[in-house]
C-alpha cells in the first residue's frame, strides 16, 4: 500500500523586491548575468526575463548585450599601462633624486657648480680662424 505523498514543486517563485534588487545590481554594473547566475543558482534566461521586465533603461523591442570579455580585457590592459606608466614615473624620480644628489656632491667636494648661474655674462666664443 503507498502512502499519500504530494509532488514537489520544482520550480522556484521569487519575489518582486527581490527581482528588481537583481536588475538593479545588473544596471549599476556591479554584477554581470552571468555573476548573477552563479551567485544566486538562477537561469539567465530568468534573470534577461526580469531585466527586460524591470530595467529603467531598457525600452521594448532593444536587446540587451553584454559585453564582458571585451569591456573586462579593455579594462585589464588599461590597469596594466597605469601600472606600467608609475613604474616609469617611479624609475624617472629615482634618476632625478640620483643626479641632484651628483649635483649637491660635486658643489660640496670639488667646488664645481654644475647648476646653471643666471647672472653670469654668456661667453663670446671662439673668434673665427684665417684660412692660410
Amino acid at each position: 500500500m503507498k502512502a499519500n505523498v504530494k509532488t514537489i514543486k520544482k520550480n522556484r517563485i521569487y519575489s518582486e523586491e527581490f527581482k528588481k534588487r537583481l536588475v538593479e545590481e545588473f544596471e549599476r554594473g556591479k554584477y554581470s548575468v552571468p555573476q548573477l547566475e552563479k551567485l544566486h543558482g538562477i537561469c539567465n534566461a530568468n534573470l534577461y526575463r526580469w531585466i527586460y521586465k524591470y530595467s529603467t533603461f531598457n525600452a521594448e523591442g532593444y536587446r540587451i548585450i553584454e559585453m564582458k570579455k571585451s569591456s573586462t580585457s579593455k579594462i585589464k590592459q588599461l590597469q596594466d599601462k597605469v601600472k606600467e606608466l608609475e613604474r616609469m614615473v617611479g624609475q624617472k624620480q629615482i634618476m632625478i633624486d640620483y643626479y641632484e644628489k651628483m649635483i649637491e656632491i660635486a658643489k660640496d667636494e670639488l667646488d664645481i657648480d654644475l647648476k646653471k648661474n643666471f647672472d653670469t655674462s654668456q661667453s663670446s666664443g671662439s673668434d673665427k680662424t684665417k684660412k692660410r
